[in-house]
C-alpha cells in the first residue's frame, strides 16, 4: 500500500513514517519544512518526502495520513477533498493499523512525555520486553523516534494536541491504554484550549477509554483530582514524593529503597523517571530493574517541531536555548 502522509517532518508523522515504512508500506510525504532529527530519520529509511505542499507533488496515494498542522484551504488537502480521495488522522491509522491487541503504555501530561516515555521504552528494553514504540523525540539510547516490533508491548507519547482538522478530539483518545500516565496536567495550547476546564475534558475522554483492569499512574495533582471526579472506571495508582539521597540536584534519589544514580538532574526528571518506573512496574519490572536501567538513560534529542500551527510561543527556558524570541514546534 502507497501511503503519504502530509505534515511528515512533525515528531509525531515523522515517527508514524518510520512505522509504516517497517509494516511493508510505500511511504512517501511533503511538509513545508523538514529539519534534523526528523529529516536525518526519514533520509535513513529511504522515505522520500516533497518540501511545500504543492499540488503537483500529490501521488497518487492508497491512503493520504494528514498531520494537524494542515487545515481547510491548503491546496493539497482541497485536492484531496475534491477527488474524493482516502484520508485519515495519524492518530486514527495508528489506532486501526498498529495498536489493536497491543497493551499500550501512554505517557500523558502537560509536560515531560517525551522524557518519561523514553525512559518507559528504555526499562522495558533493559528487561527484555523488546517494546514498540512511538516518541516525540529521538531517544538517544535508540537513536530512532519510533519502532515496530514483534513484543505485545507498545509505549506511545499520548499527546493532548487535536487530530486533525476533521476530527478535534485530542490524538490520545484514540490510544485505549491499559497503562496510562497522566504526568501532570496544566493549562497549554492556548491555540486550541481555551481554558484548563477544556483540557481537563479531553483527558476525562481518554480516561473513559482505559479498561477495568487497566491502571492509571498520576501525582497528587488538583487538576487531576477534579478530573478524576468526573467519573472513572480503573485503578488509580498515586506516585510517591521522590526520595532524595546524597545530593538535591537528583542526580541520585531513592525508589522504594532502591538507589537511582544517572546523569540528569532537576525535580522534573524525577517526576518522569518516578512516572516510568512506575508504569514499568505495572506489566512486571520491579524497581530494582527499572533504577539500574535509568542508571544507563541516554536522553532525549527533542527540537522544535517546525510542522505545526504557527505563533506557538516557547517556554522562556526554551527561547533561551534555541536562541528565538518564536518558534513553531
Amino acid at each position: 500500500m502507497h501511503i503519504h502522509i502530509l505534515g511528515i517532518a512533525g515528531t509525531f508523522m515523522g515517527s508514524l513514517a518510520l512505522i509504516a515504512k517497517q509494516l511493508g508500506h510505500t511511504v512517501t510525504g511533503m511538509d513545508e519544512g523538514v529539519y534534523p532529527p526528523m529529516s536525518e530519520q526519514l533520509d535513513a529509511q529511504n522515505i522520500s518526502y516533497s518540501k511545500g505542499y504543492k499540488v503537483e507533488d500529490l501521488p497518487a496515494a492508497d491512503v493520504f495520513i494528514i498531520g494537524n498542522a494542515l487545515s481547510r484551504s491548503n491546496p493539497c488537502v482541497e485536492q484531496i477533498l475534491s477527488q474524493q480521495s482516502p484520508y485519515t488522522s495519524g492518530a486514527q491509522w495508528l489506532s486501526e493499523q498498529v495498536l489493536q491487541g497491543k497493551w499500550v503504555l501512554a505517557i500523558s501530561g502537560t509536560h515531560g512525555k517525551t522524557s518519561a516515555a523514553s525512559m518507559l521504552a528504555w526499562i522495558l528494553e533493559s528487561a527484555g520486553y523488546n517494546p514498540s514504540f512511538l516518541i516525540g523525540g529521538v531517544a538517544q539510547n535508540f537513536q530512532v523516534s519510533a519502532r515496530l516490533t514483534d513484543s505485545k508491548f507498545f509505549v506511545i507519547e499520548a499527546d493532548e494536541y487535536d487530530s486533525a482538522f476533521f476530527d478535534k478530539r485530542s490524538k490520545f483518545v484514540h490510544y485505549h491504554p491499559k497503562t496510562l500516565v497522566i504526568n501532570n496536567l496544566e493549562f497549554d495550547h492556548a491555540d486550541i484550549f481555551a481554558s484548563l476546564a477544556d483540557i481537563q475534558k479531553q483527558f476525562h475522554h481518554l480516561i473513559r477509554t482505559v479498561p477495568a483492569d487497566g491502571l492509571i499512574i498520576h501525582p497528587n495533582s488538583p487538576a487531576i483530582m477534579e478530573v478524576f471526579e468526573l467519573g472513572i472506571w480503573s485503578e488509580t495508582q498515586a506516585l510517591p514524593t521522590p526520595q532524595l539521597s546524597v545530593n538535591k540536584l537528583g542526580s541520585q534519589f531513592m525508589v522504594d529503597g532502591n538507589s537511582l544514580n544517572w546523569n540528569l538532574l532537576g525535580e522534573h526528571n524525577m517526576q518522569n523517571a518516578l512516572s516510568a518506573i512506575y508504569a514499568a512496574n505495572h506489566i512486571g519490572v520491579d524497581f530494582a530493574a527499572s533504577c539500574k536501567a535509568l542508571g544507563e538513560f541516554a536522553g532525549v534529542k527533542r527540537v522544535p517541531d517546525f510542522s505545526t500551527l504557527p505563533n506557538r510561543r516557547l517556554p522562556a527556558a526554551e527561547r533561551i536555548l534555541f536562541g528565538h524570541k518564536s518558534l513553531k514546534y
